[in-house]
């Protein structure tokens, strides 16, 4: 009698998360063709070309004007400066936990970075307006503190819970016998972190760069609040900047349903979908390298 019903039991497993995978991949094609079928009216009534290389994002102009530029470089800023900061302190407290910390300490700071990830991206934003807005201004000597360096420390640190937490469990899938074979060998405990452990998690690692990366992208009120909503090119982190998402979130609920300026959203909407696709799919990619390794 038992062994039916264990494989009844597996049947059902088997076919209970075979069939959410295909209700995962349904849901995000239909996604896709939502926004496709969104953006067909802007992009029927103006320039592909004009639209991708355009350099001034002004809808309510005479005439209108939907560059993409502006808001994609703001992106881009915001999130280059965010990684850059999340990168050596994510990887650098996924190294300490995983490694160097007293199994008594790491007990109490996994759960700690683990709530960070919990808290809404709305207080992480007030934060920043409260703490980060007004250093920035007074230490650089700025007249507004809303600027892509707000939006990208605080950013950075949204994305620290997602990197300390997927570079710690790659460390942690390093097997023992690689760190007894570099002691034994005469080799200190850092020099085996570095050297030996820290290499071989480097799939993961960077997996859990790309995630963060993914999370960074996709963030709408933080960078809302915090980066002054100024689409200009610029370049520097110093200046107020606007992101896509930003400018999804601002401007959707001033637009007339059905019309370019309403449509014009879905198109920037189309271009950061396939960005945190690419993004995810890198990721997936790292992540497939640890599961074979």
């Amino acid at each position: 009698m038992k062994l039916p019903y264990r494989k009844f039991k597996s049947f059902l497993i088997t076919r209970f998360v075979f069939f959410n995978g295909i209700i995962s991949i349904i849901v995000l094609t239909l996604i896709l063709i939502f926004l496709v079928y969104n953006s067909f009216k802007f992009f029927a009534e103006y320039p592909f070309f004009q639209f991708l290389t355009g350099t001034r994002w002004a809808p309510t102009s005479t005439p209108e004007k939907f560059g993409l530029v502006p808001l994609l470089l703001g992106s881009t800023l915001v999130t280059v400066g965010a990684i850059l900061i999340a990168l050596p302190l994510g990887v650098g407290a996924a190294i300490y936990i995983g490694e160097l910390a007293p199994r008594a300490l790491r007990e109490i700071l996994k759960p700690i970075i683990e709530v960070l990830a919990t808290i809404p991206s709305v207080v992480i934003g007030f934060i920043g307006i409260q703490l980060i807005v007004p250093l920035i201004k007074s230490s650089f000597k700025l007249p507004i503190g809303l600027t892509a360096l707000a939006g990208s420390i605080m950013l950075a640190f949204m994305s620290l819970p997602t990197i300390i937490s997927i570079s710690e469990d790659a460390i942690n899938a390093v097997p023992v016998k690689y760190r007894h074979a570099s002691l034994a060998l005469g080799a200190t405990k850092w020099e085996t972190t570095y050297k030996v452990v820290v290499p071989a998690a480097s799939s993961g690692i960077v997996a859990s760069i790309m995630l963060g990366l993914g999370r960074i992208v996709g963030e709408t009120m933080t960078v809302l609040m915090l980066t002054g909503n100024s689409p200009r090119i610029v370049f520097s982190l110093l200046q107020p900047v606007r992101t896509i998402t930003a400018t999804i979130a601002a401007e959707l609920g001033e637009t007339v349903q059905g019309g370019l300026h309403f449509s014009s959203l879905f198109a920037i909407g189309l271009v950061l979908f396939l960005i945190t696709f690419l993004i995810n799919l890198i990721a997936d990619r790292f992540m497939g390298r640890i599961k074979n390794n």
